[in-house]
């Protein structure tokens, strides 16, 4: 099912996951995908595409398609990032998600590592454009940033950009973590003014250590509040407790945004199955997810 259709129906809830790196095998990955689909009932599930040039880009779609192929299908999202890619290269994965029967693709354009240069595609909004000219039925999601992109000069420069990928056929957009919701709700005000229209699916990211908050702020530009500073330092050297802590905190933001009316909540889990069901749980019981 495209996700886009299901957004223009419902308030959606979803789960990311990341394919086996290191010593997980894609069992693990498979066992993981499954115990998040029974546990949180995800109407999606997003699974990311070589991370830092990782090589998993294989192992993305052999997840996505476990997958679809579930007891309880639940329609997958494959990323695909487009630095270092070839037409060629999109043309074989295009292909292969439409031989597994997969019918969304998240489109990205990727962290800028060494050897990993832009071949055919400069930008994500060129490889929306590229895979929507090649085949519209695919339904194309994109990124974006409430608190601009990192390698953006401003703010308009960032919202510019994200003109270019609605206008290229996007079809919806995630956001990527944030840890205050006023500034979703002036990045979503700025899409406004800005006339971009397509649904938004908010990405939260529930910390579940010190550690992991510094490195995914770092990495992406996303401001860390003194809240949350104060509710880790309360938690103090417990893994524990600052995982409760991560949970009870991205569980208020989750709360907050669906009561203003977002199209849909999307969880950044870490492939942390606890995480992703202690998220899902706390929402059933406000009634903002059903099971």
């Amino acid at each position: 099912m495209r996700i886009r259709d299901i957004l223009d129906r419902k308030q959606t809830f979803s789960v990311e996951i990341f394919p086996p790196k290191g010593e997980m095998s894609v069992e693990s990955a498979r066992s993981i995908s499954e115990q998040m689909i029974a546990e949180t009932h995800p109407d999606w599930i997003s699974v990311t595409f070589s991370a830092g040039g990782s090589g998993n880009s294989g192992n993305t779609l052999a997840i996505s398609a476990e997958i679809a192929r579930t007891p309880a299908p639940t329609t997958s999202l494959a990323h695909l990032t487009c630095l270092g890619s070839s037409r060629a290269d999109v043309d074989a994965y295009l292909d292969a998600c439409t031989s597994a029967g997969i019918d969304n693709v998240l489109a990205l354009r990727g962290d800028r590592t060494p050897g990993r240069e832009a071949i055919d595609f400069e930008h994500a909004s060129d490889l929306v454009s590229y895979i929507k000219a090649r085949n519209p039925q695919i339904c194309v999601g994109g990124a974006c940033y409430p608190e601009g992109h990192v390698e953006c000069a401003s703010l308009d420069e960032d919202i510019e950009n994200l003109k270019r990928k609605q206008d290229a056929g996007v079809d919806f957009l995630v956001t990527q973590l944030f840890f205050e919701n006023e500034d979703f709700y002036r990045f979503r005000e700025r899409l406004v003014r800005a006339r971009i229209k397509v649904p938004v699916v908010v990405g939260i990211m529930p910390f579940t250590s010190t550690r992991q908050i510094q490195r995914m702020a770092f990495s992406c530009g996303a401001s860390i509040p003194a809240k949350v500073v104060r509710r880790l330092v309360a938690a103090g050297d417990s893994e524990e407790d600052q995982r409760k802590a991560g949970v009870e905190y991205a569980v208020g933001q989750l709360e907050d945004l669906a009561a203003n009316g977002v199209d849909g909540l999307h969880i950044y889990s870490m492939n942390k199955p606890a995480v992703a069901r202690d998220t899902y749980e706390a929402l059933r019981r406000c009634g903002y997810v059903r099971g």
